[in-house]
């Protein structure tokens, strides 16, 4: 079970890195398009997957472009402290699982 936390979050950590790194591609493209340039905003696409062992998997399957929608700068703060938030969130369950494995190794040992 311990595992199965740890490569969940690992996958929600990837997932959450990846929004980052578009989030971050829409700001700097909207920066370089200048106050009267246009650029469409592109949202991530997740996907819940299962893999050989029947598990479900988060993926990140790229991006889509929202084209009657251009970047806008709140917006995509916001998305990019969701999405921090959520990564830091990972990170905490990752922790917790690693302690889980760790301890349940030490009550094992003589």
């Amino acid at each position: 079970m311990s595992l199965d936390l740890l490569g969940s979050a690992a996958d929600g950590m990837q997932a959450q890195r990846s929004a980052l790194d578009l989030y971050a591609r829409n700001i700097a493209a909207a920066q370089a398009a200048g106050p009267r340039g246009r650029y469409a905003r592109s949202v991530p696409i997740f996907s819940l997957l299962r893999d050989s062992s029947g598990a479900r998997r988060l993926r990140f399957l790229g991006a889509r472009s929202e084209p009657k929608r251009d970047v806008n700068m709140v917006t995509e703060m916001v998305a990019v402290l969701d999405a921090s938030r959520a990564y830091a969130a990972d990170a905490a369950l990752f922790s917790i699982g690693k302690r889980v494995i760790e301890r349940t190794i030490a009550v094992e040992q003589p």
